[in-house]
């Protein structure tokens, strides 16, 4: 690995410990403005001190992220499809790797969609992307998407995304946690994020999940809605950092969110 690559992926995984935690707020690129980034600057405000990077699109970076923020940024280059079709997977590279470089990012990051009619697109453009990403320093962070056509979040499937992401070349890849969830860790050859979806019931199903995803061999997590969508996000990133970076329980980490709330 060259060494600009490292030293960028070395801002987002903390060598220290191994660990991350990203905040995903790129939504808007498919969803428009979700439920808590109407007014994204006002959301990511208080937030932005508690992750250890941000995943977004360049559009919201460079209307809302101050640009004297040191927090690395992890850059959505793909997309080109909405909400309102019925084809969600068939996306393209939206983004040049010289506005990436203007935009100095740590990492830059895609969709793949295994198993779809689209595979074979989102596969080249990974491709393409690691490519860049190698010509350029700057790691390629590819996400195990499941959508409308997928919706396989067992091992089986995970494992077969997450190994073909890494045969690409992809730095790290983002995918769900699931059951035997050490089965994906084990065989992905590259670090595994796991990814919050959907917004969660409780709390503690969150903090649940982000600690058994890391005791099974995941290096962090990149949550979104079940932190920005929370009645209190600045308490519950807290309580899943804590989770992170100091591998405090799933109870810990709720006594932290409650002390936090009060």
């Amino acid at each position: 690995m060259d060494w600009g690559l490292k030293n960028r992926l070395s801002r987002i995984i903390n060598p220290e410990d191994n660990r991350v935690l990203m905040l995903a707020v790129d939504h808007g690129y498919f969803l428009g403005p979700v439920k808590g980034l109407e007014q994204p600057e006002k959301t990511l405000e208080p937030l932005i001190p508690h992750a250890d990077a941000l995943m977004l699109t360049r559009g919201l970076l460079r209307r809302c992220i101050p640009a004297e923020s040191n927090v690395p940024i992890v850059l959505r280059v793909s997309g080109a499809t909405s909400i309102q079709r019925d084809v969600l997977p068939d996306e393209g590279l939206t983004v040049s790797m010289e506005d990436a470089v203007r935009l100095n990012v740590s990492a830059i990051t895609l969709s793949i969609f295994v198993g779809t009619d689209h595979e074979r697109q989102t596969l080249m453009a990974l491709s393409e992307l690691v490519d860049f990403g190698e010509e350029y320093g700057i790691p390629v962070l590819a996400v195990t998407a499941v959508g409308r056509e997928l919706g396989q979040k067992d091992a089986r499937y995970l494992s077969l995304a997450c190994r073909i992401a890494a045969e690409q070349g992809a730095h790290f890849v983002k995918t769900y946690y699931c059951d035997d969830f050490e089965k994906v860790t084990s065989s992905a050859m590259i670090p595994v994020v796991i990814a919050g979806g959907k917004k969660v019931e409780t709390e503690m199903d969150v903090f649940k999940m982000a600690y058994q995803a890391i005791q099974e061999g995941a290096v962090g997590c990149d949550f979104g809605r079940n932190i920005f969508q929370n009645p209190k996000p600045v308490a519950m990133i807290s309580a899943i950092r804590s989770i992170v970076h100091d591998n405090r329980t799933p109870d810990e980490a709720q006594e932290i969110y409650n002390e936090l709330m009060s």
